[in-house]
Order: structure tokens, then C-alpha cells, then sequence
């Protein structure tokens, strides 16, 4: 069982960027804990960050396969349709991740374009929410 663990812009820098906001675990940290996760529940973590809006993109579409995916939109949650309409797309579930409480932030963030395309959402629990939707996902594939 494949699993996609996607991170959009800024991502990168976690650990660094904001860290007030963000902590200062790196995604290469959050990255390895979720394929420990993952490899327990005999699943295979395919990880990738771009802070390209069409490289997500491709990404989702050459990975049809999968059994489910985890995303991090960053910014483009609050403006990208062409990547809603990606996720929309996808044969399979997927979770949108936000560290971050989106509803408290600026007013510019209180809206995601993918949460009425996305199975599940986890938002504001910090790096652990990668972990909870990693679980979820997992729990859900094994219904299908």
C-alpha cells in the first residue's frame, strides 16, 4: 500500500520559518516519524515537497495508484483552484494537514479551497497532525 505525504510551499523551511507559528521540528523529522508510522502498518510512504504549484500537481497525477495521500497545501490552500480540482480528481482519499489554526490566522487564511474535496482535515494540532492524519488514512484505507 502506497501512501503520498505531499507538502507544498514553505514547507521546506519548517523547523526555521516561523517557528513561533510552526515549531521548529523539520519536515525532514515529521518525514521519518510518518514512515516509521507507516512502515508499522505495512505501508509504504512516498514523501515529497515542492514550492511549485504545478510540480504538486504532476505529482498527484503520476501517483493514481496510491492508496491515499496526506497534504500540506501551505499558502496555495487559500489560493489555488487548479490544485483543488487536482485533489478533486484523485482516486483515492485524501487529508489536508495544517499545522497551524487557520481559523484564528489572518482572515486571508480562514478559507481552503480543498477542504470540501478532502476526505478529512487536520488543522491545528502542530507536527503531531501529520501523525493523526497519517493514522486516520491508514484506518480508512483498510475499510475499502
Amino acid at each position: 500500500m502506497k501512501v503520498l505525504f505531499i507538502n507544498g510551499p514553505n514547507l521546506n523551511l519548517l523547523g526555521v520559518r516561523q517557528p513561533e507559528v510552526y515549531g521548529r521540528t523539520t519536515l525532514k523529522e515529521v518525514e521519518a516519524r510518518c514512515r516509521e508510522i507507516a512502515r508499522e502498518a505495512g505501508a509504504d510512504l512516498v514523501a515529497f515537497q515542492s514550492n511549485h504549484e504545478g510540480a504538486l500537481i504532476d505529482f498527484l497525477q503520476q501517483h493514481r495508484e496510491a492508496a491515499g495521500a496526506i497534504i500540506n497545501p501551505g499558502g496555495l490552500a487559500h489560493t489555488s483552484i487548479v490544485l483543488r480540482d487536482a485533489v478533486a480528481d484523485c482516486p483515492f482519499s485524501v487529508v489536508e494537514v495544517h499545522i497551524s489554526d487557520i481559523a484564528t490566522r489572518e482572515e486571508f487564511r480562514r478559507r481552503s479551497f480543498l477542504t470540501e474535496v478532502t476526505e478529512h482535515q487536520v488543522v491545528g494540532k502542530g507536527v503531531a497532525g501529520y501523525e493523526v492524519a497519517l493514522r486516520w488514512l491508514i484506518e480508512e484505507t483498510k475499510k475499502a
